[in-house]
């Protein structure tokens, strides 16, 4: 996949699609740090080293470029999709996370990319990756807790 992808190629070549309200001719970041997508928050693997980790359970997979489904939004409603040139990227999966928030492990040596069908795309430069669900505070009538955020 080129650096300059925009939303209309990628969605081509993928076959995964998002809304018509998206503005399909801008051209997806790609981001090497951390990032969010609606639920869903990608954190460099260095900052997690030690809170999260792979086990003898794990399976590691390639990332197809027809995608793999990492998350439904709340409700049964929209996927995110992991999608990258298959054979270049790997998703561990399920890993260990005291928080209990991982999903999985990315590994990539080339550009992966988060597609969405409401949030469009979002592209993760090659590096190494945990990806999983994010965390919001709130204030209860009595109490501070934190919820999932639903997306």
């Amino acid at each position: 996949m080129n650096q300059n992808m925009t939303l209309s190629a990628l969605t081509t070549m993928t076959g995964l699609d998002v809304f018509d309200y998206l503005d399909k001719e801008i051209s997806v970041p790609i981001i090497d740090g951390m990032q969010a997508q609606g639920d869903l928050i990608v954190v460099p693997y260095a900052l997690l080293e030690g809170v999260v980790s792979t086990g003898v359970w794990t399976r590691i997979d390639d990332v197809p470029l027809s995608g793999i489904e990492l998350l439904r939004s709340a409700a049964g409603g929209n996927p995110h999709s992991l999608v990258a040139d298959g054979g270049r990227c790997t998703w561990s999966t399920p890993v260990s996370d005291s928080r209990r928030l991982a999903l999985g492990i990315l590994d990539n040596t080339v550009t992966a990319y988060l597609i969405h069908p409401e949030h469009g795309a979002t592209g993760i430069a090659p590096g190494r990756y945990v990806i999983g669900r994010q965390r919001e505070r709130g204030r209860g009538r009595y109490f501070e807790s934190t919820q999932l955020v639903a997306d």
